[in-house]
């Protein structure tokens, strides 16, 4: 009995120390966090490498860093609006915003024309 009170705690000290992680701001250079915001925000309806999985979301994969600022900015004022973007962009953080920027924004993306 006393150990399962043991494996209790520290199951709590463990899920309390990765939900802080998870809502940490992202930090510029610390990839590690972006990518557990990327995994925990973004990923299910835009892919983990920003090509989306869903009908009717973005690929973020090579866009415009400026561009993918000013439209989480834009979901999270209200100026733009969708269910989805409006609540999510709402928890996010200026910095956040920029380094989820620039991690879709690395992303190379290969373009082949139809012929």
């Amino acid at each position: 009995m006393h150990m399962s009170k043991i494996s209790l705690l520290a199951s709590c000290l463990l899920l309390a120390s990765l939900s802080g992680l998870l809502l940490e701001p992202a930090r510029a250079g610390d990839a590690a966090v972006v990518r557990a915001k990327v995994q925990t925000l973004c990923q299910n309806c835009h892919g983990d490498d920003g090509v989306a999985v869903l009908p009717g979301a973005a690929n973020l994969s090579g866009q415009q860093k400026e561009y993918l600022v000013q439209q989480l900015r834009a979901y999270r004022s209200g100026s733009r609006r969708n269910e989805q973007m409006s609540i999510v962009a709402k928890t996010l953080t200026d910095a956040d915003i920029e380094n989820l920027a620039d991690w879709y924004s690395a992303i190379k993306v290969t373009v082949e024309r139809p012929k």
